[in-house]
């Protein structure tokens, strides 16, 4: 409810504390779990699909504040995880609902959090919070609650000492996660809804880097057979399944820290695979081509951010979850930088409208493209589903091209 002082220790063991690594403090009620949580604190402006946003892989290791005040109504269902858990490491609410009123519903949000050991607080301000990150920027951040509260004397720890661990934990820029949160076994999405039991329109070969359950989906409704594999595939065992395309899904961590993936990203392109990456997949096909990275102020969160397509002048309400980003120059076609443009000319195909932010890139002279944001959003909007149809119809392109090459060399 309050926020505090660093040399203020006004609370107790009933209370929940959440510490900002610079100083500030927050006390307010626990919410799910109660213990003790670190890692980097960011927010969502969604105001719906909290569910989604809890399992979403791309969170591992964040604390999530929700910019809606009231979270909870519908409570949660089996039908609506991204993945098969919640990867938040920490929860931030203002008003959790006390009431579950859904006809989905199979339980309550705060039983679902205690079930999965996500420790989180309320009642406290949260658009004072958000207010503040938007100015200093996200940071480490830990929650306390309950025995974490309490030394070994059984008497309330300092802040100095909470603030103590939060500034131990690692920074998000230089940490590498998608081994974390990625499959440890391949498993297969069939064509579903007018495709379903027919012949595939194409195989994908996806690499899950933290891979939503939706895009594998939005795949399959449009006829493709989608071969989800772990993080640590290599390129031999993708040309193996002989696919039509390849595609890197989003993710968690520092894009600078994933050079085997960049470097098998690589051979993905050398070998002339259509590609298609998303969020994570966009950076990696940024840094593929020769651009480098760089971690935003408060990153991208929600599923109301403005982003115009370049190629044909539409601006798409979107989906996001990112706090690094490609840097590329705008309004302009280039040579890729990587070995003096071995992968031929690129440019910026989608640009984030509220601050110009690279959203997605498109090779000219191979068949490539990605984006940052989430195209599959299956909490809406659903303005950017046209890309995986574009995706399906540039595997479908460079299989007649390779089709009458073969013909015409026979």
């Amino acid at each position: 409810m309050n926020q505090l002082d660093s040399a203020t220790d006004n609370y107790t063991a009933q209370d929940a504390v959440l510490v900002l690594e610079d100083g500030q403090v927050y006390i307010g009620e626990p919410y799910g779990a109660v213990g003790a949580t670190r890692g980097e604190i960011v927010f969502s402006t969604a105001m719906t699909g909290y569910q989604e946003t809890l399992t979403d892989p791309s969170y591992d290791r964040q604390i999530v504040v929700q910019t809606f005040p009231h979270i909870g109504d519908t409570g949660v269902n089996p039908s609506d995880p991204e993945s098969s858990r919640i990867w938040v490491a920490g929860y931030v609410v203002r008003d959790p609902s006390v009431n579950v009123s859904n006809w989905r519903a199979i339980g309550s949000l705060d039983d679902a959090l205690v079930d999965n050991g996500i420790v989180g607080i309320s009642h406290i301000d949260t658009r004072k919070l958000v207010r503040h990150l938007r100015t200093a920027g996200v940071m480490r951040a830990g929650i306390f609650s309950g025995d974490a509260l309490l030394d070994g004397q059984g008497e309330p720890r300092s802040i100095d000492a909470l603030l103590d661990d939060v500034r131990q934990t690692p920074q998000m820029k230089g940490m590498s996660l998608y081994d974390e949160v990625s499959t440890k076994e391949r498993y297969v999405v069939e064509p579903t809804g007018a495709f379903e039991g027919k012949e595939p329109v194409a195989t994908v070969a996806a690499v899950d880097l933290g891979i939503k359950a939706m895009t594998p989906q939005r795949l399959a409704e449009r006829g493709c057979r989608v071969v989800v594999l772990p993080s640590t595939t290599t390129f031999e065992e993708i040309e193996q399944l002989n696919p039509d395309g390849v595609f890197f899904s989003n993710g968690p961590g520092d894009p600078e820290q994933a050079d085997d993936m960049v470097a098998m990203l690589r051979e993905v392109l050398s070998a002339g695979y259509p590609f298609f990456g998303i969020c994570f997949g966009n950076q990696l096909l940024g840094r593929a081509l020769g651009f480098g990275t760089y971690k935003l102020k408060f990153g991208h969160r929600g599923i109301n951010q403005p982003v115009k397509d370049v190629t044909t002048g539409k601006v798409e309400v979107t989906a996001h979850n990112h706090g690094f980003a490609v840097d590329a120059p705008l309004g302009q076609t280039v040579d890729a930088p990587y070995r003096d443009g071995t992968f031929g000319k690129v440019f910026v195909s989608h640009v984030d409208l509220n601050d110009d932010v690279v959203e997605g890139l498109q090779c000219v002279d191979i068949p490539a493209f990605s984006v940052q944001y989430h195209p599959e959003a299956a909490a809406g909007p659903h303005d950017a589903a046209y890309l995986f149809d574009r995706f399906v119809a540039m595997m479908n392109d460079a299989n007649a091209k390779n089709a009458k090459e073969e013909s015409t060399n026979a």
